[in-house]
């Protein structure tokens, strides 16, 4: 019989044993066949450290967590004792160690919600991140999905960068949970909207109403704008009652308008748009608040070859003709007289309301200096000016300023043969003139320097009557004749027919120029400003009784001969000779 006694420190560590073994019992025993991979399970936090959080899941062994999967604005976002849902990533039985994500465990719930939504189509809201290569990332409920370039707005945007950081509503397309990728949509959203306001517009659109709408593409020839749904065009001849180059002087990419609807086809969906026509027409009073005569200020508003538009009111806009911008300069373009952007003062000359038409004049502002000048100088007026240009037809004199008057080279003398007037004046010199002619209506003054004697051709027939015989020096040889000046400024012809009774090949060979002759007057007028002479009238009245004596020294030498006759003939016996000894 065993006497052993029982004590009670004895009962406590047989108790202690027991209970290590039932632990044992149970943890052995225990179905942790509930935990599988990749799904997500409750567990309990149990211990919270500087690196790891240990969360109880109902394994043999609590699963470790980094602390980074907690944190929420940079505080851990549990406590011990909170239950939390994880991801289970790994399970190893045997040795009883498991791998939890919370990271995994939330994107795999947004996975689940994203799923369902795309089977009902609801939208979700998200936030476009940052860029990437063919579209963008955006965070949707804490994971990224992709949103392809494509699918961003209904049309290219111009700015992509502009659109990261801002919040919009997409629509789920895909959905690929083995690797986890989302793909959303903003493209499909706007269509369905803008189809929803297209049917409503549709609906309500008629001629005459007023719209509001974004541009939405700018051209040359307009501006599309969206009414919502619906394109409309903005013909640029229905922008602005004024003058326009292009659109884009006027409106800008995403500018919203009122408008006018101008037209609508419902079957082929046009719309035409007006702006101007909101505001009334500035041409419909325009002869009351323009009438001829009427002086004003504007600006110029562009140039062209034929003149310059000045604005007289914003829409309305005159021409101001090259011709009618000065009363003395002769312009080539009207940018010798105005640039764009100057305010002139301007004078309605007329009105045009059918084809929306203004002429208006600017020299028409001062007097006409050519009324000044007729009244100031008129014909027979004697004054002095400087000479300002010289051409091969006259002096140009200033008389006023911008008006010179004109000396024709045949205004200059009565009597000397002038080549170019630069042979008697230069650039600057003052000269005394008359005045002859004042012509306003074609803006000519003319003047003349001879006017200011008498004509001497005047009294030629006094002092050279018919018969007279005269003494006169050769000036000049031509094949029908001489000309002998028989005193300054007055020459006389001898045809080569009143030379000599004898032929003569050539004047040339019978006479120099210099030689001094003596001749018969046997025509003279002073309209036609022609003397006519004659050797061999001259020389018959040498062989009259009384008549004779030596005839002339030549500047050649001495000729022999006491007439004509014997001048000829010795000089055709010299020409003879010559031409023997050259044979």
């Amino acid at each position: 019989m065993n006497n052993t006694q029982t004590t009670p420190e004895s009962m406590n560590d047989f108790d202690m044993e027991m209970d290590f073994e039932s632990q044992l019992e149970n943890y052995l025993n225990s179905d942790f066949g509930d935990i599988e991979e990749g799904v997500i399970v409750s567990g309990e936090v149990v211990k919270i450290d500087d690196t790891y959080i240990l969360v109880d899941v109902n394994f043999k062994s609590e699963g470790q967590i980094p602390l980074d999967e907690f944190m929420e604005n940079g505080q851990v976002a549990v406590k011990v004792g909170d239950t939390v849902d994880v991801y289970v990533v790994r399970k190893n039985e045997r040795e009883g160690s498991i791998v939890l994500s919370r990271e995994k465990a939330k994107r795999m719930q947004v996975l689940d919600e994203l799923e369902k939504l795309l089977e009902t189509g609801d939208v979700v809201i998200g936030r476009i991140v940052r860029r990437i290569k063919g579209g963008y990332v955006v965070e949707i409920k804490g994971i990224e999905a992709f949103l392809p370039g494509s699918h961003v707005d209904l049309r290219p945007v111009p700015d992509m960068d502009a659109l990261v950081n801002q919040d919009f509503e997409f629509r789920v397309l895909k959905i690929n949970r083995r690797r986890s990728n989302v793909i959303v949509s903003r493209r499909v959203l706007l269509e369905e909207d803008r189809d929803r306001k297209r049917g409503e517009l549709l609906t309500t659109l008629e001629e005459g109403q007023t719209v509001t709408g974004v541009v939405k593409n700018i051209t040359e020839y307009g501006v599309f704008i969206d009414l919502g749904g619906l394109d409309g065009l903005l013909h640029i001849t229905d922008m602005s009652w004024k003058r326009i180059k292009h659109p884009k002087e006027m409106v800008q990419l995403g500018d919203e308008l009122t408008l006018k609807v101008l037209s609508f086809d419902k079957n082929e969906k046009k719309v035409s748009l007006g702006l101007k026509q909101l505001v009334q027409d500035p041409w419909s009073n325009i002869s009351e608040k323009y009438p001829e005569g009427h002086k004003l200020s504007g600006k110029v508003t562009n140039l062209v070859d034929y003149g310059a538009f000045v604005e007289l009111e914003p829409g309305v806009e005159g021409l101001v003709h090259i011709s009618e911008m000065s009363w003395t300069r002769k312009l080539r373009h009207p940018s010798q007289m105005v640039r764009p952007g100057d305010e002139v003062d301007v004078i309605i000359l007329g009105v045009d309301v059918d084809r929306k038409r203004i002429s208006l004049g600017m020299k028409q502002v001062a007097p006409n200096p050519w009324d000044l000048v007729a009244e100031k100088y008129p014909e027979g007026t004697i004054l002095e000016a400087s000479v300002k240009n010289i051409t091969e037809f006259g002096l140009f004199i200033g008389i006023e300023d911008g008006i010179d008057g004109l000396i024709h080279v045949s205004d200059l003398s009565w009597t000397k043969k002038i080549r170019h007037p630069n042979e008697l004046y230069k650039v600057g010199d003052v000269v005394r003139a008359k005045v002859l002619t004042v012509d306003k209506e074609n803006e000519k003054f003319t003047l003349g320097i001879k006017q200011l004697a008498d004509d001497p051709w005047l009294d030629v027939p006094n002092r050279y009557p018919v018969g007279t015989m005269l003494t006169g020096t050769i000036t000049n040889i031509t094949d029908f004749g001489l000309f002998v000046e028989v005193e300054e400024g007055i020459e006389g012809l001898v045809h080569v027919s009143e030379m000599s009774k004898k032929k003569i090949k050539s004047p040339k060979e019978a006479f120099n120029e210099g030689d001094a002759i003596e001749a018969k007057v046997i025509h003279v007028s002073a309209d036609e400003r022609r003397l006519g002479l004659s050797l061999k009238q001259q020389e018959t009245e040498r062989k009259r009784p009384g008549g004779g004596g030596e005839f002339r020294t030549t500047q050649s030498g001495t000729m022999t001969g006491s007439n004509l006759g014997d001048m000829i003939r010795q000089k055709m016996e010299e020409n003879a000779d010559a031409e023997t000894e050259e044979e």
